[in-house]
């Protein structure tokens, strides 16, 4: 069902061309979104209630969810692959002390290492980036540039003309409770960004749509952004069916958490 909900007919192998398709296809099928966190409850991210949640119920995820969905179907196909985290410094300055709360993928193919990640929201890289190469690397949507910082790797992304910091790295081996940890804090520590927060990205051929902050905007490659404020709870669920193909679920507090976070960040 993974495979067909992206598009693949039987089982690709393992190469690089391989990995750039399961990444584009996985970045505009499967929406990066936090509704879970937006209610404050917990985030599972054990592959079976990922998959029911993201195969069974029309949902997307944030990034334990979508990389780690996505590292299952890598090994599946055969790569050598394995789960790395990243201290997460958007909007702070590269050596701001930040706790490990991102997880992406490290792949090998043929001797070469590249990452791969499908949940950093609206600047999520699109395609596989070389890990030895320090100059910007083009993906289907922006350019990037992997900075070495030892014993950190800084990603950072060019929007504007302006190179950004995203999150730096090492490639230090993560146990499955590493993540299990970094979730716990994200979904639920009174210092993460996420908890009664709603985000959600998409990113298909030649454009990219993101909702945060009251927003909802749609940038398309070449031309100017189009961004307008979200008018009311039921806009909001218009544009996260529509714009994002989530099917929204039925919850008692759902409607009050949407209106609470319109009214935060007006």
């Amino acid at each position: 069902m993974y495979l067909s909900r992206l598009g693949m007919d039987g089982m690709p192998t393992p190469t690089l061309a391989t990995l750039a398709q399961l990444q584009a296809r996985h970045n505009a099928c499967f929406p990066f979104e936090t509704l879970t966190t937006l209610l404050r409850d917990a985030v599972a991210i054990d592959l079976p209630s990922v998959q029911h949640k993201l195969l069974q119920e029309g949902r997307g995820g944030y990034c334990y969810e979508l990389n780690g969905m996505f590292l299952a179907l890598l090994h599946a196909v055969g790569f050598d692959a394995r789960a790395i985290s990243a201290r997460v410094v958007m909007g702070q300055t590269t050596d701001t002390a930040t706790p490990r709360t991102h997880m992406l993928v490290l792949v090998r193919i043929e001797g070469v290492e590249f990452i791969a990640d499908v949940g950093f929201g609206g600047t999520t890289p699109t395609g596989p980036l070389r890990l030895d190469h320090r100059f910007a690397q083009a993906t289907p949507h922006a350019r990037y540039r992997l900075d070495l910082q030892s014993p950190y790797y800084l990603l950072q992304v060019q929007i504007g003309g302006e190179w950004r910091p995203l999150y730096r790295f090492d490639l230090a081996v993560q146990e499955p409770v590493d993540h299990v940890l970094g979730n716990w804090y994200v979904c639920t520590h009174p210092a993460s960004s996420f908890p009664g927060q709603l985000r959600a990205a998409l990113a298909g051929p030649g454009w990219r749509r993101t909702l945060g902050a009251g927003v909802y905007s749609v940038h398309r490659i070449g031309e100017p952004s189009e961004r307008r404020p979200l008018a009311d709870v039921q806009d909001v669920l218009t544009v996260l069916g529509d714009a994002f193909g989530i099917t929204v679920p039925t919850h008692p507090r759902l409607h009050d958490a949407i209106a609470a976070w319109l009214r935060g960040v007006a």
